[in-house]
């Protein structure tokens, strides 16, 4: 089974962020192993290490950049798709803190992607990263909710 590690700069405090999540990681669990591994908030260099050294050496670092490629629903379920089709077994995505990230883990990571221009804070960003991973394993599959 895939399995897609959520690396994020900062705990979600509000509950309704923390429900939302925990209703995407339900639904991923019969597509894929997810797992948000949460790092604390710190400046942005201290942050930028703390990922260096949690990022696993053999797995495809997709960063979450607004300056990053924009990739549509069918995008992202492409990729996902042919990175594992590809013998990629562990997918990482990075969500960093509210400064962003050092230039350190931007060169780490093997793509920086985009759901658009717009500025989301990291709670709502690691939200719609979710549903966009779920939505995306429901395309693969061919089935409805994404329509």
């Amino acid at each position: 089974m895939l399995k897609i590690t959520v690396f994020a700069v900062g705990k979600l405090k509000e509950k309704f962020w923390k429900q939302a999540c925990d209703e995407y990681l339900k639904r991923l669990g019969g597509y894929a192993k997810v797992e948000v591994r949460e790092l604390p908030d710190s400046t942005r260099e201290k942050e930028g290490k703390l990922l260096l050294d949690a990022l696993p050496e053999h797995c495809p670092i997709l960063l979450l950049d607004i300056r990053g490629k924009e990739l549509s629903s069918e995008a992202l379920s492409s990729r996902i798709d042919a990175l594992s089709l590809g013998g990629d077994s562990h997918i990482c995505f990075v969500i960093g803190g509210s400064d962003g990230v050092t230039d350190e883990v931007k060169k780490r990571a093997t793509e920086r992607i985009s759901f658009g221009p717009i500025t989301l804070p990291h709670n709502l960003a690691r939200v719609v990263l979710l549903e966009q991973i779920y939505r995306a394993m429901k395309i693969s599959r061919n089935e409805p909710y994404h329509k």
